[in-house]
């Protein structure tokens, strides 16, 4: 079923061509309208379209790269309309971000960190029940009959012997005004929430091939270009000389871009430009750039930590009071510990297609926040934002890749569509050495910790330091998440910890270098979900205590959080059947809004380890598709298990070493445990699934391990160590 991606206005108009369409959204005060696309430019930004013949179209104002946000926000319409699920179709909403905006982001219009249902939920339901009051007013007025006495099934409205199906109603009902907050349905009523054998909406388009991405697109008269940039982050170009590539088949011209990045490489088809820009010389400036190693950049990191933190990400207790109360401690665990650059690495690299038009241009792209895209693209080519059209396809994995502050790769295309003289449609290709080599990474981390525990076994203090280099400064996002010099990526699940952990002080500083960082899959949750819950298992072992209960012990003032958090470490050791003793790992986590427990068994021969099973526990509120919800587990822990035993981004005088799955690769089928998931019941309302699942895994199988073996695990990958995934 393939989704398209329509301007507003194109959007409209093609349902007055031929046949009217309802559409109901929201008019320019916000309130729930309802309006018949034939009456013309239709005051409502749309959420639902009901064609004539009877056929709903759901308007996704999220990206879909995989997680299931079509789906998702199909069932909330579906549920509420009591649509016909089979014919019901989604559709990307046009880049408008005063009409599809991200209602956690403020003005902006945009798709991340796993909030799609929780910012929806409200919002498409009502559009649902919004639709379905009108319909029901239509059929009621139209047959005389009381609303009490009509039922809605399956895209049906009927009364006694009366029945219609939605298209005959629309007319009708676009006369007629949805209430402002529409009657929801009670859980009780559900027949698409919940219901674990939907099939996916991009199912079909996906196992046809079907499913168009911006990769597919080929326009008329289309342009192909790649870049050759500089080969250590921060190089600027001096010259370059083409005179190789002058006859190479395909080849069709070379140009530095004005900001000295790269050079643009053009040419007729995507071999073509890959080819010829092997044949092209170029000499670069260095004075500014990245030139250190990787054991340089290691010591950099433990050298900020072995001095007096910049920043206190706790104003409450500082370094300072940790040392002097770690004085009055019995014992200790001590513990350094190193996460390395990653990469995001998706199935599909970054590429888009910017084409003229008469008012501006249209970007074709797997668009993961189009409000930055059209201001960005807007400043380049000095054009106003809604100058700035974005056709939204398919984007074949993402993990935080496409939404670089910068928009890296849709700057390049744009700088290259202008030194054509903005003509000719451009497609910017990137190969996957490109991205592995010179894209945008999850930063290096380094922390030092030190805990100090009484007679008891009890915490007594915890001092804990950082070293990261900030994503958020120096970007749209940082008012929002620095404060204190502090970013909170940088720090998140240490100081905001839902343990109840007495006396924790964090001191933190930011690390400097031109390697671009940036959102990878959980953000900071990736490297401090990993450090806190190895600390966990550390601290019950030095105590003498059951892992598992000394994180309950930790979660005893009672608030809704630490209950929820409870409840599903005690759901993974009942569905496990733990035992304290048993030679087994543990981790639990609370990560974008989502509980998380997590059981693993592994096997350990000499130094190869297979990772036989895990049990997860998950309360993510009202669990809307559970089938997705296991599949983003699946995949989450998957990605993030191949991060912890195999990935790391590793340097040679500023050099990139990695450059594709050979050297960087991917969880290989064999080495994917099982996975048994509880989805806890919940009425709270729904959180993230995208990410939480990868931080969990590291810790998980390092603890099981440190079970098995007795060998601790604080420096990833698990390679590090002499380990290796069987």
């Amino acid at each position: 079923m393939a989704i398209s991606s329509l301007s507003r206005r194109d959007f409209l108009k093609k349902g007055s061509i031929g046949t009217a369409a309802l559409f109901v959204g929201l008019n320019s005060n916000g309130v729930l309208a309802a309006a018949l696309s034939s009456s013309g430019e239709v005051m409502v930004n749309p959420f639902v379209k009901i064609e004539a013949n009877g056929v709903v179209t759901v308007i996704s104002k999220h990206f879909e790269m995989g997680q299931g946000t079509t789906t998702g926000l199909t069932t909330l319409v579906a549920e509420e309309l009591d649509a016909n699920w089979l014919t019901t179709k989604v559709e990307f909403a046009p880049a408008d971000a005063e009409k599809y905006a991200n209602l956690e982001w403020g003005s902006a219009q945009g798709t991340g960190g796993s909030r799609s249902m929780p910012n929806s939920w409200d919002q498409y339901r009502q559009a649902g029940a919004g639709a379905k009051e009108v319909l029901v007013k239509a059929a009621s007025q139209k047959w005389g009959v009381p609303e009490a006495s009509i039922t809605v099934v399956d895209g049906n409205v009927y009364s006694g012997n009366r029945k219609a199906h939605f298209g005959e109603l629309i007319e009708d009902a676009s006369k007629l005004t949805p209430s402002e907050k529409p009657k929801l349905k009670d859980s009780s009523q559900y027949k698409l929430i919940g219901n674990e054998s939907l099939n996916r909406k991009d199912n079909f388009g996906k196992t046809t091939g079907r499913a168009m991405y911006s990769s597919d697109v080929k326009l008329p008269g289309m342009v192909y270009v790649a870049f050759i940039r500089s080969p250590k982050f921060g190089g600027m170009l001096k010259s370059f000389d083409a005179s190789a590539a002058n006859g190479s088949d395909g080849f069709i011209d070379a140009k530095a871009l004005p900001n000295k990045a790269a050079v643009a490489v053009y040419g007729k088809n995507t071999w073509s430009v890959f080819e010829a820009r092997k044949r092209i010389k170029t000499s670069w400036d260095f004075s500014k750039a990245e030139t250190r190693s990787s054991d340089e950049l290691v010591k950099a990191h433990r050298d900020l930590l072995d001095s007096d933190p910049i920043y206190q990400a706790k104003k409450d207790f500082t370094t300072e009071q940790a040392v002097e109360k770690l004085k009055t401690a019995e014992k200790f665990v001590e513990a350094d510990f190193l996460a390395p650059y990653l990469s995001h690495s998706p199935m599909e690299p970054v590429n888009c297609v910017i084409e003229p038009t008469k008012t501006g241009i249209l970007v074709h792209d797997g668009c993961q926040v189009p409000t930055l895209v059209q201001g960005t693209l807007g400043a380049v080519l000095k054009l106003k934002p809604e100058q700035v059209k974005i056709k939204t396809y398919y984007a074949g994995g993402s993990f935080g890749r496409r939404v670089t502050p910068t928009c890296d790769y849709h700057v390049e295309a744009a700088l290259a569509f202008e030194l054509l003289g903005r003509s000719k449609p451009v497609k910017a290709v990137w190969s996957r050495e490109d991205d592995i080599k010179g894209g945008w990474y999850r930063p290096m981390a380094a922390q030092k910790v030190k805990v100090g525990l009484d007679k008891s076994g009890d915490i007594v203090a915890w001092s804990h330091r950082t070293a990261v280099k900030s994503i958020s400064k120096g970007t749209f996002l940082e008012k929002k998440r620095v404060h204190g010099g502090v970013d909170h990526f940088s720090v998140e699940n240490i100081y905001d910890s839902i343990y109840d952990i007495p006396n924790i002080a964090v001191g933190h500083s930011d690390f400097q270098t031109p390697i671009p960082v940036l959102w990878w899959r959980a953000v900071g949750h990736t490297q401090n979900v990993f450090v806190m819950e190895s600390l966990m298992d550390m601290v019950a072992y030095e105590a003498g205590k059951d892992p598992i209960e000394l994180r309950l012990s930790l979660l005893k003032q009672g608030t809704l959080q630490q209950r929820r958090f409870a409840n599903v470490i005690n759901e993974a050791r009942d569905m496990s059947g733990w035992r304290a003793g048993q030679k087994r790992g543990f981790a639990s986590s609370f990560t974008f809004g989502t509980f998380l427990a997590v059981v693993a068994d592994v096997s350990v021969s000499g130094n190869e380890v297979h990772v036989d099973k895990l049990y997860v526990a998950v309360d993510c509120g009202v669990a809307i598709n559970p089938d997705i919800i296991k599949a983003q587990l699946e995949g989450g822990m998957g990605y993030g298990l191949s991060a912890a035993i195999h990935n790391e981004i590793t340097f040679d005088n500023g050099e990139v070493l990695q450059n594709n799955y050979p050297n960087y690769p991917t969880l290989r089928i064999a080495e994917m445990p099982e996975v048994e998931v509880k989805i806890v019941k919940s009425s709270e309302k729904p959180s993230g699934m995208g990410e939480p699942g990868t931080p969990i895994i590291g810790p998980a199988v390092a603890n099981a391990i440190f079970a098995v073996t007795g060998k601790r695990v604080t420096e990833l990958p698990f390679t590090k160590g002499g380990l290796e995934l069987v």
